[in-house]
């Protein structure tokens, strides 16, 4: 009897032995099958599987969030020349002008404000236009200019100077008025001073500053398209705000027509500048043809006051300017300030 319990027990352990590797091997079979390709992940740690994985999850996460938020490429600065440009153009005054449509430009700001969306503008240009009863002029200057600077790439605000009351005109002193209010506005770096009947024919003639004061109206049909004297400075100029502070500005005291051009160019000159032109077919201008102005006569003491420009110019100019603004306009296509200048 106690060899055959002996062998009842012995049979007995080997059936658990049996039994427990079988649970062994049955909850080993249910891990890797609830855990699939592991194995063969831990078990090959080289780039060409798990590493090559990790860097195609980098690239792609790179790439979404590149797509989900697109950076903003910085605009380039303009060309020196623009590829706008169509070269010679036709301005015609035979026809009534409507400046509704070009009020609807999206691309103006109020204030006859505009830059390129394109590209940067190399400069910052302000139009200062001298101004009284000329209101039909103005419509022309508005419809033919905005085009044409706008075709230059040119950041640009454009402000008409309206002298107050019915006092003898004076030009130079509205165009330092202009010059003090548009920098009140924006840190412009060019000034371009335009009487409000002269019109390029050529978007050529760029209206910006040069290294010199530059002189835009050329060759005027009034003068047979031909420079009426080498000294003459009148009609559209361009300065640069170093420039015009170095001549401090301009005269005050020309009340009337004619001169304050001339000692213009003489306080360039005794400052050792000189004045550059484009050709006489680019800076080619026309002019509206009207009667001379009211209170607009020829100054009789111009001559005298050329004569002493040297002596005068470094008390008479921006430095001395005085006046008041008596009210401001905001118009979609330029800014106008009705000004009492004082009298003569």
């Amino acid at each position: 009897m106690e060899p055959r319990a002996n062998f009842s027990l012995l049979h007995r352990a080997c059936a658990l032995v049996v039994a427990l590797c079988a649970l062994h091997l049955s909850v080993m079979l249910l891990f890797y099958l609830r855990n699939p390709g592991d194995e063969s992940e831990h078990a090959h740690p080289w780039p060409g599987n798990g590493t090559l994985k990790t860097l195609r999850n980098v690239n792609s996460t790179s790439t979404s969030t590149s797509t989900a938020t697109p950076t903003t490429k910085a605009l380039e600065k303009c060309p020196d020349t623009s590829p706008l440009l169509v070269g010679p153009m036709n301005v015609d005054f035979s026809q009534p002008i409507n400046l509704d449509e070009m009020r609807q430009d999206p691309r103006m700001s109020v204030g006859g404000r505009y830059k390129p969306r394109e590209c940067v503008s190399l400069q910052k240009v302000a139009l200062i236009i001298p101004f009284r009863h000329r209101d039909e002029h103005l419509k022309h200057w508005l419809y033919y200019l905005h085009p044409f600077l706008q075709r230059q790439q040119l950041d640009y605000g454009v402000y008409v100077i309206e002298q107050d009351g019915e006092d003898t005109f004076n030009r130079a002193k509205l165009l330092n008025v202009g010059y003090a209010e548009a920098l009140k506005e924006y840190d412009y770096d060019c000034f371009v001073f335009s009487d409000v009947d002269l019109f390029p024919l050529d978007d050529r003639n760029t209206y910006c500053c040069f290294d010199q004061p530059r002189h835009l109206a050329v060759s005027m049909d009034k003068f047979g398209f031909r420079l009426p004297y080498n000294q003459y400075f009148g009609g559209v100029s361009a300065m640069s705000k170093e420039q015009y502070l170095k001549i401090n500005g301009f005269p005050n005291n020309y009340w009337g027509w004619g001169g304050e051009d001339d000692d213009i160019y003489n306080r360039l000159t005794f400052r050792g500048m000189s004045v550059s032109r484009p050709d006489g077919v680019v800076g080619r201008c026309k002019m509206i043809q009207h009667s001379r102005d009211n209170k607009n006569e020829p100054n009789p003491q111009r001559f005298d006051r050329i004569a002493r420009t040297r002596q005068t110019m470094d008390s008479d100019g921006i430095n001395s300017l005085t006046y008041r603004v008596v009210r401001t306009e905001k118009d979609k296509l330029f800014t106008k300030l009705t000004v009492d200048i004082g009298k003569p």
